[in-house]
């Protein structure tokens, strides 16, 4: 059963909307203000309670321009205690004493939310649909529009399951990029018949995924590769073909808009997942160069793409991959163009 696209919008694009994330902006991208450099306070040296250091930090991020003070407390003495959130808490553990090693733990992670390391890589985790994924720097911290992304799979995945009921098919997916492997990961805990590759020219996002896998216990279902598609073609056709759905959050922000970026963006995420070139366009186009010759046969692309991109990727595609047909361009929770399903035809 596919977890509902309420539940997991109303905890997720929340928490999202916490810290500084423009849901239907250009891949999701972070647009919190500069903070400077600040010196944290000193460890007190007497008791304090849980819900007294958050109130604590709150001030202090207050104080120092930290962008969602509240949250940014509250998910950090949160998650030292165990919890998603502070509301899960019971009452008496906020007002109960830490200890001193856990004190110690808040000041040095608010610290780091101090210098403006976003909170998911501060705590080291965030969950994306039903699954909870270690997150560390650089690899690209995945958004909620891709969360939308693997439904649209999904559901697609799943009537092809209905519709092949007692026929001996393997499903498989390859992800491009697959950076923390939140696309790949969902899709295996969702499908226990799937497969799937998963390859990026990040070696730390190879190592990332295959971290969270091993975690997750879907190591048996999933291949992961450290190739770039870029440069690496034909290694990705003889490692990770024919499959029937190629999915991508590939990078797509125009490069122009690279130097628009907040510096928190320029100072923790890999780049190279971000900027798609002059037209954005740099990756797609390699994406779908290679389909055909991945895909089998009426097997499908799905991308998710800057606003602009659609219109751009059905005219390209019409041009220069025949084997292609453009089916439809899907809406995000905004309602911006924010995903292109493609289908090999021939």
């Amino acid at each position: 059963m596919v977890l509902t696209l309420t539940m997991w919008r109303r905890s997720l694009c929340a928490s999202f909307r916490g810290f500084g994330c423009r849901i239907g902006g250009p891949k999701g991208i972070w647009i919190s203000h500069a903070v400077r450099t600040c010196s944290a306070p000193a460890v007190p040296a007497g008791r304090i309670t849980a819900l007294q250091a958050v109130n604590l930090w709150k001030r202090y991020f207050e104080e120092k321009g930290v962008t969602e003070p509240e949250q940014s407390s509250q998910y950090i003495v949160a998650h030292l205690l165990g919890a998603k959130t502070i509301e899960s808490l019971e009452a008496e553990r906020l007002t109960d004493f830490l200890s001193r090693e856990k004190t110690e733990q808040v000041w040095k992670l608010c610290t780091r939310r101090l210098s403006g390391m976003p909170v998911q890589y501060v705590i080291e985790e965030w969950d994306f649909r039903d699954l909870t994924l270690k997150m560390r720097p650089p690899v690209f911290i995945p958004r909620p529009e891709t969360e939308e992304l693997v439904e649209l799979v999904l559901t697609d995945l799943q009537m092809k399951t209905e519709t092949q009921a007692g026929a001996d098919t393997e499903l498989t997916c390859l992800e491009v990029g697959c950076g923390s492997g939140a696309i790949s990961l969902s899709l295996l805990k969702s499908l226990h018949q799937l497969k799937a590759f998963a390859l990026d020219q990040s070696q730390d996002a190879v190592a990332l995924t295959t971290e969270n896998a091993l975690r997750l216990r879907l190591q048996d279902r999933l291949q992961i590769y450290h190739i770039d598609v870029m440069r690496d073609a034909e290694t990705v056709l003889s490692h990770c073909s024919p499959v029937s759905a190629l999915v991508s959050n590939p990078p797509y922000l125009f490069s122009e808009d690279m130097t628009a970026l907040e510096p928190e963006i320029l100072r923790f995420e890999d780049h190279a997942a971000l900027d798609g070139g002059k037209d954005g366009l740099k990756v797609i186009k390699q994406i779908l160069t290679l389909a055909p010759q991945i895909l089998s046969h009426h097997g499908r692309v799905y991308l998710e793409v800057d606003p602009r991109h659609p219109p751009l990727i059905q005219q390209w595609v019409e041009v220069n991959v025949e084997e292609l047909q453009y089916i439809e361009t899907r809406h995000d929770i905004t309602g911006r163009p924010r995903f292109c399903i493609l289908q090999k035809e021939k």
